[in-house]
């Protein structure tokens, strides 16, 4: 067996490896999403990590959690008591609910990812109103929108820049299990960040109030400790500076001059704390230390916390708190209102539909294809390599897309297809070559068909670059697909086609 056919093989073993197809043999449910400061967060509970048993009762399925967390009786206090194992390790959580706060769903059968079209959503185009925005403007637009949303408790989200042919940038809002009104409401409101004392407003977020924040050096934004909990974690401080303008750092002075004294075990503070507020609602409060009273500073040190069930894990998300912070203090308020230009939905029962019918048209053309084949060239063979070839070539870029983590929507499958219909053409051109009469050898007329294929490759690719831009970006899936497609064809498809054909010719 040649190098060509050994390379189709493994790349095969290994694209089957990256699709990962025996996840849906794990026991257990998938937690999508844990209700931030819930007791299920506080305790450890994380997205992504698989459910198998609560209070020793086995689940195998959603059937199985419903029914043994709508099951479990209060106890003391009308506390209710979770023994959550997962599969790494246990937790245990008291609620004053009958709820652990928590979104999950079955464990997915393959590391494929699909986007909205297939499994259900919302999605919106959304852009500044009367307002051209530059990429580093949509990046902080980005940001704020992505703190919004977590300050909603919104989960699945994806949040990507896109542009149009015109040069037009614009913000990409996709929502797994959203409704229209919803994702309307949530991204058609204007970002605004407040830091208030009391119902006064020190400053807000933005260059007006705040010149600077401190984020990558060490001595002004840190984690400066980490210490154990009461409850067995740990707690991680972290502290950064924020510098005011003078107009603020006045307003700042006036304010808390007024304020009186309040001694704590930690130290002395003012009695008032610093709120910082998303859309009005509240994200964290922040002591204010007593030297800063009736003083005309441009540097405020902001300091947070994360908690953990372990050291590293109270410091990473003392470290997401911090960004968090730091994020909407930059870029919290924004001087433009947003308008939905364009908006998308679709259930998850009519993509769930969509998938099928995608599945039964792909077996449709299979059979399609192998029958022409088959009339034509009177084969078995070679309408047997040809099938292969077109198998090969579909489930290597489904398995590249998981292995990238592309979201696998209408487009992409589009694309997919159209991959699939170019391998289809080229192995027709190289099968025409290689039962043609003319005076060469055999090895020469699929040399020739593998140069027509290679120019056409060429000639693909440059078709398909503008759409990466072409409506906003909502073809990008097509274009990455059909991309993917045809680089696997021309890499390794279409060799080892070359040489099971030369083969098969070669034995007649």
């Amino acid at each position: 067996m040649s190098i060509r056919i050994w390379i189709l093989i493994i790349v095969l073993a290994l694209a089957f490896l990256a699709v990962a197809p025996w996840q849906a043999l794990e026991k257990g449910i998938i937690v999508r999403s844990v209700e931030r400061d819930s007791p299920a967060f506080n305790s450890g509970l994380r997205q992504g990590m698989i459910i198998q048993a609560i209070n020793s009762q086995q689940i195998s399925n959603l059937v199985d959690y419903t029914k043994i967390v709508s099951n479990i009786p209060p106890t003391i206090g009308n506390m209710t008591k979770f023994t959550v194992k997962t599969s790494s390790q246990e937790f245990i959580i008291f609620t004053n609910t009958s709820s652990l706060d928590i979104t999950v769903d079955s464990i997915p059968k393959t590391k494929i990812k699909t986007g909205l079209d297939l499994s259900g959503g919302a999605r919106a185009l959304v852009k500044p109103i009367n307002v051209s925005l530059s990429s580093n403007e949509i990046d902080d637009l980005i940001s704020v929108t992505s703190e919004r949303l977590n300050v909603y408790g919104i989960s699945d989200i994806t949040i990507r820049p896109v542009a149009d042919l015109a040069g037009n940038n614009y913000m990409l809002v996709e929502i797994a299990g959203a409704t229209p009104t919803e994702l309307r409401d949530l991204v058609g409101k204007e970002g605004k960040f407040e830091a208030k004392i009391g119902n006064d407003t020190v400053f807000a977020g933005g260059k007006k109030d705040i010149a600077s924040v401190c984020r990558t050096d060490a001595t002004c934004s840190r984690i400066e400790s980490c210490s154990p909990t009461q409850d067995g974690g740990y707690g991680c401080r972290f502290v950064f500076t924020v510098y005011l303008s003078e107009e603020a750092a006045k307003r700042h002075a006036d304010i808390t001059g007024k304020l009186g004294i309040d001694t704590q075990e930690s130290g002395r503070y003012l009695d008032k704390k610093l709120d910082l507020l998303v859309d009005d609602k509240l994200v964290d409060s922040l002591l204010i230390s007593e030297g800063l009273k009736g003083q005309v500073t441009t540097q405020v040190a902001v300091s947070g916390s994360g908690v953990g069930k372990t050291r590293e894990e109270a410091i990473k998300n003392a470290q997401e708190n911090m960004h968090k912070l730091q994020t909407i203090m930059i870029t919290g308020s924004l001087p433009y209102k947003l308008e939905i230009v364009k908006l998308d939905t679709i259930s998850p029962a009519l993509g769930k539909e969509f998938l099928r019918n995608i599945i039964l048209l792909g077996a449709i053309v299979f059979f399609i294809v192998s029958v022409i084949l088959l009339v034509k060239y009177r084969k078995i063979k070679i309408t047997l390599a040809v099938i292969l070839t077109m198998f090969s070539e579909a489930f290597i870029t489904i398995a590249i897309a998981a292995l990238i983590k592309w979201n696998l929507d209408a487009p992409s499958i589009a694309g997919i297809i159209a991959g699939m219909g170019t391998g289809v053409n080229d192995q027709i051109v190289m099968i025409s070559e290689a039962v043609s009469n003319e005076h060469l050898s055999l090895r020469d007329r699929i040399k020739r068909g593998l140069f027509i294929i290679v120019a056409a490759f060429f000639t693909i690719v440059a078709a398909m670059m503008p759409l990466f831009w072409a409506g906003a970006g909502m073809l990008r899936g097509f274009a990455l697909t059909t991309i993917i497609g045809v680089s696997v064809g021309i890499v390794i498809t279409r060799p080892a086609f070359a040489e099971i054909l030369r083969k098969i010719q070669s034995k007649e």
